[in-house]
């Protein structure tokens, strides 16, 4: 084994299993409304406009405070910040349990939003310091499945939880926030002494080693700085008016409403066949075993082909018609099939996606623009919810909603065309 592969084995091995928890957790207690609705909307007196608005106005904090949490990441390190916001999100998630209506959901909902803004640019930066650019696709494919893998462990584990209704005076979908909270709050301490800021203070490489990861990474720094990236304080405006980060965050409004499309409305449509809770749960998560499987091997074939922009357009085109299938066909295992051809486009797509800003972005500058391009994307983590939630409302089905999510992947595919062709090319790899 050379140096390359035994300094990039001990950093995946070391780190990246580390950050799929810590995105794992996030990610169940986010989506975890989606399987506590069954049994929340009719306690709460939730309709479905209300779920779709509390499921979207998570966002509205989220939104706010994203860019300027990820600019404190850079300024103050990940291993504080990271672990600042495991604590603050996990008391929050916990304390969801509690809503007695609408309006406090609701304003529990932007306050989680607030708690964990950040995170997820964050992680994507902090992954940047670590993996040189042609390892960063499998290493954001590894990242990334933990989306599509939290249904899959949180929809049935959500789906239990509920039978746990009366227990201790509370309700199921009560219990479900309380018990999935919880592991936030330990893992932050976990994260704080465990986490390493930068390759420089890697104890845990040899010296050789991290001479040699230090240099790679330069290298992918000196590659931007050589096409005209600014310097210092200038970093952050250079990214916030950089033509590629606003291409970039209007793709990533069509990715995000198509994840969100899948991760909160999935359960409720599979729900409305009939099936018990259990079998909902346990339904809900075979889409996503197959989405999660897509990620990784998707990110894997993108670094091997050196390639990210038809990596990129190919699942966008499988996801919409995955999506009017899903919205055109009423029995059963077609509409799972589409669905799945759906989420298995949707998050094949992320990894690639992600590899593309720290191309030519560093620094500070890399912060910000990352938050921007996540910001700006989230903006749909409201529209598509609220959205599915009126369509359902208003028509008695999903159809039209899912209809509209797969227009936005089209028009994803076709902005994604205008990426150049020396953004995405990289040296291949093994």
């Amino acid at each position: 084994m050379d140096l390359e592969q035994q300094v990039m084995k001990r950093v995946m091995y070391r780190l990246m299993p580390v950050l799929i928890v810590c995105y794992l957790i996030s990610y169940i207690d986010r989506s975890n409304l989606a399987v506590a609705a069954i049994a929340m909307n009719r306690e709460l007196g939730l309709s479905p406009a209300d779920y779709g608005f509390a499921a979207g106005i998570f966002f509205l904090g989220y939104v706010i405070c994203e860019i300027p949490s990820n600019i404190f990441l850079a300024k103050l390190g990940a291993r504080l910040w990271i672990s600042r916001i495991m604590l603050t999100w996990g008391l929050l998630s916990g304390a969801m349990a509690f809503a007695v209506g609408p309006k406090s959901l609701f304003v529990l909902r932007i306050l989680l939003g607030i708690a964990e803004a950040g995170l997820f640019p964050g992680l994507i930066f902090y992954i940047s310091f670590w993996f040189p650019s042609t390892y960063r696709a499998r290493a954001f494919g590894w990242f990334l499945v933990v989306i599509p893998l939290s249904i899959v462990i949180g929809a049935p584990l959500s789906a239990s939880i509920l039978y746990m209704d009366g227990m201790a005076g509370l309700s199921g979908w009560q219990w479900v926030f309380v018990l999935e909270a919880a592991p936030a709050v330990l893992f932050s301490f976990f994260c704080f002494f465990f986490l390493t800021d930068t390759p420089a203070k890697a104890n845990w490489l040899s010296e050789p080693e991290r001479k040699w990861l230090m240099n790679r990474i330069a290298r992918d720094v000196e590659h931007v700085e050589a096409h005209g990236q600014s310097h210092g304080r200038g970093e952050i405006m250079a990214a916030f008016a950089h033509p590629r980060v606003w291409l970039l965050s209007l793709i990533n409004v069509a990715l995000i409403a198509c994840s969100y499309g899948c991760v909160f409305f999935m359960p409720l449509i599979v729900s409305d066949f009939g099936f018990t809770k259990m079998q909902t749960g346990l339904i809900t998560a075979l889409p996503f075993l197959a989405a999660a499987i897509a990620t990784i091997a998707w990110g894997r074939k993108s670094d091997r082909a050196g390639e990210r922009k038809l990596h990129l357009i190919l699942p966008l085109l499988v996801a919409v018609v995955g999506f009017v299938i899903a919205a055109e066909v009423d029995t059963v295992t077609v509409k799972m099939i589409g669905l799945g051809l759906a989420a298995c486009g949707t998050f094949a797509s992320l990894s690639p996606f992600w590899s593309l800003p720290p191309t030519f972005l560093k620094g500070t500058g890399a912060a910000a623009g990352i938050a921007m391009i996540n910001t700006i994307g989230s903006l749909a983590g409201f529209g598509a919810p609220y959205l599915m939630g009126y369509v359902k409302q208003h028509t008695g089905s999903y159809g039209l909603g899912l209809l509209i999510i797969g227009a936005s992947a089209l028009i994803a595919a076709a902005l994604a065309l205008r990426i150049r062709s020396d953004e995405a090319p990289l040296r291949r790899t093994a």
